[in-house]
């Protein structure tokens, strides 16, 4: 918990999807066997997390709701399971650029294999979007870099990991809660509907009679196992 606390305390907000309320720790609770912990072999501490979850799915027809739609159809669906969904790697500020994000990329990968599982879905959040949040998804998958490279880090990084970009998450988690909840995360007074920034978020926040909407979009990546 300290771990996920260190690395997404300044997003919380986004542990208010519904989804996230209802069934999340449920779910990890569950199949505690899909939650991976990598371990400083020096030090013996923690350094990341990744969490996961079983569930059926089709790796050709991704909902556009995401995470939040992982959740639900983990904890919730008869089907049998043909794969893992990814739902976080948490890694603290402190460690990353070092690998350690792509060792749990590839855990997730190993955990489908050995569970005779087709492969990993992932709805990925793209670690550069917060600086352009005006700019639609859409556009911003497609800008490169000087290098011809895919512009984002952590898109770039599941590519080269291995992972196929299946298409958009446009509603992948949905926080929908009064003025005065998102106040308090943008630091500021929200006196007027309209679009509103909040540091961290991939798209505006969107206020309309007194209630702020925030719906934010990913990337869908699938890894055959």
């Amino acid at each position: 918990m300290a771990i996920e606390q260190a690395a997404w305390s300044s997003l919380g907000f986004l542990n208010f999807t519904r989804a996230h309320f209802e069934f999340y720790q449920q779910l990890l609770d569950e199949h505690a066997d899909c939650q991976l912990c990598l371990v400083d072999q020096m030090t013996g501490y923690p350094v990341a997390v990744g969490n996961c979850v079983p569930l059926a799915c089709d790796f050709n027809d991704l909902p556009p709701e995401g995470w939040d739609w992982i959740v639900e159809t983990a904890a919730s669906s008869k089907r049998p399971r043909n794969a893992l969904g990814a739902l976080a790697i948490s890694v603290p500020g402190v460690h990353r650029g070092k690998g350690v994000a792509r060792m749990l990329i590839n855990g997730f990968r190993e955990l489908a294999v050995t569970r005779g599982l087709d492969g990993v879905i992932a709805p990925v959040r793209p670690s550069e979007k917060h600086r352009h949040p005006f700019i639609p998804m859409e556009d911003y998958v497609g800008w490169t870099d000087d290098q011809g490279r895919i512009f984002d880090p952590w898109l770039r990084s599941h590519l080269a990991a291995g992972g196929k970009i299946v298409g958009p998450a446009a509603r992948s988690m949905t926080v929908e809660e009064p003025v005065a909840f998102w106040e308090t995360w943008a630091g500021r007074d929200i006196t007027a509907d309209g679009d509103y920034t909040l540091d961290g978020a991939l798209v505006p926040l969107k206020v309309k009679d007194g209630v702020g909407s925030y719906v934010e979009p990913n990337v869908w990546f699938a890894y055959a196992a």
